[in-house]
């Protein structure tokens, strides 16, 4: 493959802010460096006939339903990887670019072999002078993962920050540590599908960057946002299901033996008190769906969340 690396888009009903994320790109970045691969999520708004149309020269695949952000871009990832690109570049499509920042990432991991994957500083859309997504940390006394959001001075922005987890949003993989690790785990379906890999990609020894000197912006939650907002808010209620249990899954993969009674505890107080919070606001779908996915997380085999086909 001449080019090194493959820019995967998982579209799923976010034609407009694809196409805007496309036009971006293809201003600011050198197309000598990628190619686009457009995974469409079972879109029923007519995003690929309208892709195909405005940009034809775009490698599409059609996943026909709705297989969730992990194995959505899996078969991206594994077209990538049999394709023999050196690299897969994540990057949601609610996301706009105003520098290069293929040619950034790709030269820091082509600099630094022991890294399998880096990360840009991730900005917000509506206010560029605040960061939404920078180094992923992770407390491990209450079981909380977050990302740092302190805006990068210019003496940090000269360098990078070895970091515990990357965000699914916007991170330049390396495909050899993928082959040798495996790609997303489908069965976390959508959200701590990107920790989740980024802790079994540390676990083999390889390294994840933060390098804050790049930067990009981003819409956050554009695919589940409700179009009219209704007595249970913006944000679909089913988001809270994969949250809550994805959460869990990840704290019993990967939390240390001795923290985790604590994680336990400091999950349920969490929990409870925002199921209390929805059901005073009469969100009922919300409570609903963050009671399943509680119990789920919880009381889910582990052989079921961690197969051995991940």
């Amino acid at each position: 493959m001449s080019k090194p690396v493959a820019l995967i888009l998982l579209n799923y009903n976010t034609s407009a802010f694809t196409i805007d994320c496309i036009n971006s790109l293809k201003k600011h970045c050198d197309k000598s460096l990628f190619d686009i691969i457009v995974a469409d999520n079972g879109s029923t708004d007519g995003s690929l006939d309208r892709f195909k149309s405005l940009f034809p020269e775009l490698i599409y695949i059609d996943n026909q339903e709705n297989l969730g952000f992990a194995e959505g871009n899996n078969r991206a990832l594994s077209y990538s990887i049999a394709q023999g690109y050196t690299y897969s570049l994540l990057l949601n499509t609610d996301t706009l670019v105003d520098e290069d920042i293929v040619l950034k990432l790709s030269k820091h991991l082509d600099q630094h072999t022991e890294a399998a994957g880096v990360q840009p500083a991730i900005y917000w859309m509506h206010d560029k002078s605040k960061i939404w997504g920078g180094e992923g940390c992770f407390d491990e006394l209450l079981g909380m993962t977050y990302p740092d959001v302190k805006v990068p001075g210019s003496e940090q922005q000269a360098g990078f920050k070895n970091s515990k987890w990357l965000s699914g949003c916007c991170t330049l993989f390396r495909n050899s540590a993928l082959i040798d690790c495996g790609l997303l785990n489908k069965q976390f379906f959508l959200y701590y599908e990107d920790v989740e890999l980024c802790y079994r990609i540390r676990q083999t020894g390889y390294l994840l960057h933060y390098l804050p000197g790049c930067k990009m912006y981003h819409e956050a939650g554009a695919s589940g946002k409700e179009r009219v907002a209704n007595k249970e808010g913006t944000l679909n209620p089913i988001i809270h299901y994969y949250i809550c249990r994805n959460r869990i899954w990840f704290l019993r993969g990967y939390a240390k033996t001795f923290y985790y009674p604590i994680n336990v505890i400091s999950s349920i107080v969490y929990y409870s008190a925002l199921f209390v919070y929805f059901k005073l606001r009469g969100r009922n779908q919300k409570a609903s769906m963050l009671y399943k996915g509680f119990r789920d997380g919880f009381f889910t085999q582990k052989a079921l969340i961690w197969p051995s086909n991940k």
